[in-house]
């Protein structure tokens, strides 16, 4: 069974699903010869235009989630639907940021965000028309023709944020793209992130170990146990977008930490 695609009107390639749904997945693997379970029976999902962030514990299996969804992986059981139908081959349905920018040294900024037009033989004029038009967006007017090592670490995410979204895909994975960050640009690149996502509402799943950081962008959050990972909570943030940094002392967030952190064993 496979999901139905429909052509984007940039590019012409498919746009893919827009909502992720897990169903009781769980996961082993072998490590020096003994099975490792790494998740155990986690439900979750990301409606069309969702914002919702993934927190728990290091290693409890975060990443491996990403890895299945995204077809690099395949659960031991369980189910992964994209787009409402249960897709065995998810390679290439939606897009992927790892924790590392991985942006390649030897290529300019430009070249970076083309990779994946690149690899799917696009047209690479049509591809960089697209992709200059969406620098100032971005926040990379006029660094087209930097290379990585010229970039602050902001700036690389941003260009690896660029990469990914011109995969054209509805469904966004982001695993901690700013956890490598100092306190004062990781704030920026939030709100920014933001501007960005309600400007053009992709279905977002994102990985964060920062809780504040997880209800400041989302519209719901799922709190992880230690490994096996289970889903200990689901928390429903109830805040107004767009957000602002004054919204840290609102009673609303406040209460929605609170309750991360709970279902986190830190209170």
């Amino acid at each position: 069974m496979t999901s139905s695609l429909s052509p984007n009107p940039v590019t012409g390639t498919s746009s893919g699903p827009s909502t992720v749904e897990l169903w009781d997945l769980s996961k082993w693997y072998r490590v020096n010869g003994h099975a490792l379970q790494v998740l155990d029976r986690v439900t979750m999902r990301a409606d069309a235009g969702e914002f919702v962030s993934i927190v728990g514990p290091s290693g409890c299996g975060k990443t491996t989630i990403f890895n299945i969804i995204c077809g690099l992986a395949q659960p031991d059981s369980g189910s992964v639907l994209l787009g409402g139908r249960e897709v065995p081959d998810r390679r290439g349905l939606v897009a992927y940021m790892p924790q590392k920018d991985v942006l390649l040294p030897w290529r300019k900024v430009l070249g970076n965000v083309l990779l994946g037009a690149e690899v799917a033989g696009q047209s690479l004029e049509e591809a960089a028309r697209e992709a200059e038009a969406l620098l100032p967006g971005f926040g990379l007017e006029g660094f087209a023709d930097r290379y990585p090592h010229e970039l602050s670490g902001g700036m690389r995410q941003r260009a690896g944020l660029l990469r990914t979204y011109l995969f054209h895909r509805e469904v966004l994975l982001l695993d901690e793209p700013f956890g490598a960050l100092d306190a004062l640009t990781r704030r920026k690149l939030q709100l920014w992130l933001q501007s960005v996502w309600q400007e053009r509402r992709k279905t977002v799943l994102f990985i964060t170990h920062d809780v504040d950081e997880a209800v400041f962008l989302s519209d719901r959050v799922y709190a992880l146990s230690p490994r096996p990972a289970t889903v200990r909570r689901e928390v429903h943030v109830d805040l107004p977008r767009p957000r602002e940094a004054g919204m840290l002392s609102d009673p609303r967030f406040a209460a929605a930490r609170a309750e991360l952190l709970e279902a986190l064993e830190f209170v």
